[in-house]
């Protein structure tokens, strides 16, 4: 495989289509090794427009999402080089790396171990050294990084039922959130921004799906 003319197809013909036309954005996806955050066994995988599984017995299970997805979320959250990332979701460890690339400082949580292992080894051999992974349980996950806050910017990494409040709360004024909200088969992104000490604007960006981040509560299910 061509792997920089792959990379150059999955930006021109998967990215900018998605309205990705930031070209800060752009050329950070053209710099940061996708490849190299992709398990072994799916490298041809790296750039096509679809999930690729991170855990090889849970194909419905963790996964890094779509090049696209990614980018738009990133050129969304506007995240500049001042700011204080974090991130709930670490997966492979990509993610963090493009917003480390773009904030003053990342951190980074993740439930399961082998994935905490995997992603500060790929983070170390991009030599990104802004991101620091955590490993936490689902629950603690689910409850932010408060010993941190407040963040000037919050992405999920992954998809929710809805997103708590407490974390909200851990935006700083000005502060956006980034999350892919609801259940299937149709989910949403949405941009949350932090309008005052109480208060919350809420901008629905794309329809998509994602797999489920650990840990959230679910909606209650109504029986008749």
């Amino acid at each position: 495989m061509n792997t920089e003319l792959a990379r150059f197809n999955m930006i021109e013909q998967q990215i900018r289509p998605w309205e990705v036309l930031d070209e800060n954005v752009l050329s950070l996806l053209a710099t940061v090794r996708r490849e190299d955050f992709v398990p072994a066994a799916l490298k041809p995988l790296a750039f096509a427009d679809l999930q690729v599984p991170l855990i090889a017995d849970e194909p419905h299970g963790p996964a890094m999402l779509e090049p696209k997805i990614q980018a738009r979320l990133l050129q969304e959250l506007q995240v500049q080089r001042h700011e204080k990332v974090l991130e709930i979701g670490t997966g492979s460890g990509f993610m963090a790396a493009l917003l480390a690339h773009r904030a003053q400082q990342v951190h980074t949580l993740e439930c399961r171990p082998a994935l905490v292992a995997q992603a500060r080894e790929n983070l170390r051999r991009a030599s990104v050294t802004t991101a620091r992974v955590l490993e936490v349980t689902p629950e603690e996950g689910a409850r932010g990084l408060p010993a941190e806050a407040p963040f000037d910017v919050i992405v999920l990494s992954g998809s929710v039922a809805e997103v708590p409040r407490a974390l909200l709360e851990q935006l700083k004024v000005g502060g956006r959130l980034a999350a892919i909200v609801g259940e299937l088969p149709i989910m949403r992104a949405k941009l949350f921004t932090r309008a005052g000490e109480s208060s919350w604007s809420e901008v629905e960006l794309f329809d998509t799906v994602a797999p489920r981040l650990q840990g959230f509560a679910e909606r209650p299910r109504f029986a008749f």
